[in-house]
């Protein structure tokens, strides 16, 4: 039976300030997905995904600065986010049906060699996909997100969340994004960020996230976490933490992804002013560690290659 869904009028996302960027769709499931392309498009693609309740927009200050450094960045908005279709039954989202999406996006665009980007829901999504598709990731680069199993303990903050998530009459998107970050918004920014939800009928795939975090060992996307956690504890390629000082929820899972995965050794770590939003609050710091993690992993390969060249005769 196919999904019952609403797609947010165009209009809405007019003179979005520093959001220039042309928009691009597929469909994945009978669902438009939009996605942000920018850079050259035979480089190796930076995926940056995003979390809740927030869009592509999230990205808007790191998206230039990663392409003009020579890498394609791809920034897709969720399905129930942005210029992206939205299924009006909760019921209709699952971790799956997100997983399911987002694999369908990347085969649709052929995507290989890619580095994750990755926070809040963007890690939980991202670092499955990952381990599900290992071969087609080169690095990673994870800011305040995590790959949870429901085996640890939750956080106060976030039952706090989930249930106001759930429940409460009131859910301003701009304000709660504005909340999770140190820097007050303009306007024009909090006028970005409620574009793509008009009403509440837009908000049940912002409205269900929260619940869909495995919180106990049983939960439905338990054992496919578990089994992602095995990849990742034997991931060997480039692993950067970028996590904030300032998020509440998230604060040391940094430390825990370095103690865990092999990849992450040796790494510049950086340590970000801000709060959950990152990316507001640092996106330039945030793209210049993804650009330098690239530029250093380049450079060691070509050292490497160099290294086994067999020697010129005479």
């Amino acid at each position: 039976m196919p999904i019952e869904a609403i797609r947010t009028p165009e209009e809405r996302f007019k003179r979005l300030p520093d959001y220039p960027f042309a928009a691009n769709f597929v469909e994945v499931d009978g669902l438009r997905m939009h996605y942000v392309d920018e850079g050259p498009k035979n480089a190796d693609p930076v995926l940056m995904l995003h979390g809740e309740p927030s869009w592509s927009y999230l990205y808007r200050r790191m998206i230039p600065i990663c392409a003009a450094a020579g890498h394609r960045v791809i920034a897709p908005d969720l399905i129930g986010f942005g210029k992206s279709d939205k299924p009006v039954n909760i019921r209709d989202y699952s971790y799956q049906s997100h997983m399911d999406w987002m694999q369908a996006f990347i085969d649709s665009l052929n995507l290989n060699n890619m580095t994750l980007v990755g926070q809040d829901w963007g890690s939980l999504i991202g670092l499955r996909l990952a381990a599900e598709n290992e071969p087609r990731f080169k690095a990673i680069v994870i800011g305040n997100g995590m790959l949870p199993t429901g085996d640890q303990k939750i956080p106060f903050a976030f039952k706090l969340w989930k249930s106001f998530a759930l429940n409460s009459p009131w859910f301003p998107i701009s304000r709660i994004v504005e909340f999770g970050s140190f820097k007050s918004f303009s306007k024009d920014e909090r006028r970005a960020y409620d574009a793509p939800f008009p009403s509440r009928k837009y908000k049940a795939g912002s409205r269900a996230f929260p619940a869909l975090v495995p919180v106990t060992p049983d939960n439905p996307a338990s054992a496919a976490n578990r089994q992602a956690w095995e990849v990742l504890k034997k991931w060997k390629k480039p692993f950067l933490t970028t996590f904030s000082n300032g998020d509440p929820i998230m604060r040391g899972g940094d430390k825990y992804l370095q103690s865990k995965i092999p990849g992450t050794s040796g790494l510049p770590h950086v340590t970000l002013k801000g709060g959950h939003f990152l990316q507001e609050d640092s996106g330039i710091e945030f793209a210049q560690a993804i650009n330098n993690l690239l530029a250093s992993d380049a450079v060691a390969k070509k050292r490497r290659r160099k290294a086994t060249a067999p020697a010129s005769t005479s």
